[in-house]
């Protein structure tokens, strides 16, 4: 698969890949926030894969819910509907078109990851202010939560908050790189300062992570990306103990779990961003190269035989998420020229 609007960039996907996207009936969206993109990736009624994409600048957390996609990009959070109805077909093969609808402004507050609560509130991790936000009319954001360590909400980005993680409809669970109260203080301790924090509580549930990122709650644990170790890890959050699960060639930022199997996006490094991490040296010492990539990892096993890879002109992903029962979805961008020509209106 070759990228159409960017010839350089190729896309190429394991042998397996589309067969565990019709087996489970499901398709798959990640972001680029480097060349500000969003992919959506489904299967064609041949069975091939189908990669489509679209332009949102500097493009960040994801979530979905019923027919209805949230983007956090630089400044906005957009909110994409479906504009197909049941049993709908869009050009003779998506069963899903995504419109952008609603763009509500927030400001560059480096919006991290981004969830949806049991009623379809979007919840986000507001990175630069150091806080668990919301949209509100009116303002850029409405604070939520922030951790006790942080006595303000300033646009510091102070301990770099990361991840989210749900549980019940609610925000249960943060990732942060470091336990700091100064700007920029938590670059200072990306190989082992990184923390896993209960909401309910204030308390660290676990420490001594690299550069943690995407928490998500798997029946009675937590796993989360290790990402300054290339571990994917396990961690019981009643006690804090963790195993790693999976090695992965590259810096990982999202993961969407589906059934036993986890979809994480694993990216090369940024002007030697690995620089002083322990994943650069294990790297070395098992003679890979990082690779920029979507790869789908048995949480029972740690196995990765599928991937969806990317080379060329992209080498940094963000976000991914799971479209269960959406086989072959498309989005519009923004600022494309279908859009203008895509008119729609409810049945009178």
């Amino acid at each position: 698969m070759t990228n159409s609007r960017a010839t350089e960039t190729v896309i190429t996907a394991s042998a397996g890949l589309a067969a565990w996207m019709i087996e489970h009936r499901t398709s798959f969206a990640f972001t680029s926030y480097q060349t500000g993109q969003l992919f959506l990736v489904g299967t064609r009624s041949d069975g091939s894969i189908s990669v489509n994409q679209q332009n949102y600048v500097r493009a960040m957390g994801l979530a979905a819910q019923g027919n209805r996609i949230y983007l956090a990009s630089q400044y906005q959070v957009w909110t994409l509907e479906n504009m197909l109805a049941p049993g709908q077909i869009a050009n003779g093969e998506f069963d899903a078109a995504f419109v952008p609808r609603i763009a509500q402004t927030t400001g560059d507050i480096d919006a991290h990851e981004l969830a949806l609560t049991g009623d379809g509130a979007p919840v986000f991790i507001n990175t630069r202010y150091n806080c668990l936000a919301t949209l509100t009319p009116g303002h850029s954001f409405a604070p939520l939560w922030k951790p006790p360590f942080i006595d303000t909400i300033v646009g510091e980005d102070r301990c770099h908050l990361n991840g989210l993680a749900m549980a019940d409809g609610k925000p249960a669970y943060v990732t942060a790189v470091g336990e700091t109260n100064v700007a920029d203080g938590w670059r200072q301790h990306r190989r082992d300062g990184g923390l896993l924090i209960d909401l309910a509580t204030s308390a660290t549930v676990a420490r001594g992570f690299s550069m943690p990122h995407s928490p998500r709650v798997d029946g009675a644990s937590i796993v989360l990306l290790d990402s300054g170790r290339g571990q994917v890890v396990r961690v019981d959050p009643q006690t804090g103990e963790r195993s790693d699960l999976a090695f992965l060639p590259g810096f990982m930022r999202g993961l969407a779990i589906v059934g036993n199997r986890a979809l994480i996006t694993l990216s090369k490094p940024r002007d030697g961003s690995f620089g002083g991490l322990a994943l650069d040296a294990e790297l070395a010492e098992r003679g890979l190269d990082p690779v920029c990539a979507v790869v789908l990892v048995d949480l029972a096993t740690g196995d990765s035989a599928e991937w969806l890879r990317i080379e060329g002109g992209i080498d940094e992903l963000f976000d991914v998420i799971a479209l269960p029962g959406v086989c072959c979805p498309m989005s519009l961008g923004a600022d494309s020229a279908e859009i203008r020509a895509t008119i729609t209106w409810p049945a009178v």
